[in-house]
């Protein structure tokens, strides 16, 4: 059963209202707060948005693994994806993550530390993971043109802040989506193809409220 709150995260008290999701696919919206990880936590950067909009679902440092939670499931996060009409009523829930890293560094290149526990609460709400606009462009790119946002947009599943409808936002950059959600395994261990036998890999199958170590962490 999905929760509104997800296990094991930290809170800070939010008083956006939000209102009511008007229902249709379940996606999941990554962006990120321009803030160096080495530097800010998840609780500093959350406590900017505790009284007053914009706001997000999560934020999380992928250094530290910190995740701080600011509002349930169950709210819109109004006003962060900074698009009008505002999408983050859209779907039966609109998850919004802020992630800790700059837009031009993307923050997949490293570590991803706490990401498990984030999937499976997004898998919980049937979040699908898959990425219909592919790859989020670099920040010298312009953002997905309206009509083919719009149309992507609509399957639901996970997205990067700059392909939301109407978006003019450059974050989260070129990050991978795969080795995000866990599909991406390093040539390493999928073997050379010198004959020699890859390590074991330990992968994750999502469902239901299950958790999973992260391909990306698997060999850390």
């Amino acid at each position: 059963m999905a929760n509104a709150w997800m296990p094991g995260a930290g809170r800070v008290h939010c008083t956006t209202s939000g209102g009511l999701f008007r229902g249709g696919a379940p996606r999941a919206v990554w962006l990120t707060a321009e803030a160096d990880p080495a530097t800010h936590s998840a609780r500093t950067i959350a406590d900017r948005y505790s009284d007053k909009e914009p706001s997000a679902h999560l934020v999380w440092n992928p250094v530290s693994g910190e995740t701080v939670q600011l509002l349930p499931a169950t709210v819109p996060a109004l006003g962060r994806l900074a698009c009008d009409p505002d999408p983050a009523r859209e779907g039966r829930v609109c998850l919004v993550i802020e992630v800790i890293g700059q837009a031009d560094d993307p923050f997949t290149d490293r570590p991803l530390t706490g990401i498990d526990p984030i999937l499976a609460w997004l898998d919980s709400w049937e979040v699908a993971r898959a990425w219909p606009a592919g790859p989020p462009p670099p920040v010298d790119k312009p953002p997905c043109r309206r009509n083919d946002s719009t149309r992507l947009w609509a399957l639901g599943g996970h997205f990067g802040h700059s392909q939301v409808p109407g978006s003019q936002a450059i974050g989260p950059g070129a990050i991978s989506p795969d080795r995000l959600l866990g599909t991406y395994l390093p040539r390493l261990l999928r073997g050379s193809g010198d004959g020699h036998t890859p390590a074991p890999v330990h992968t994750f199958a999502p469902g239901g409220n299950s958790t999973g170590p992260h391909p990306a962490m698997a060999h850390t």
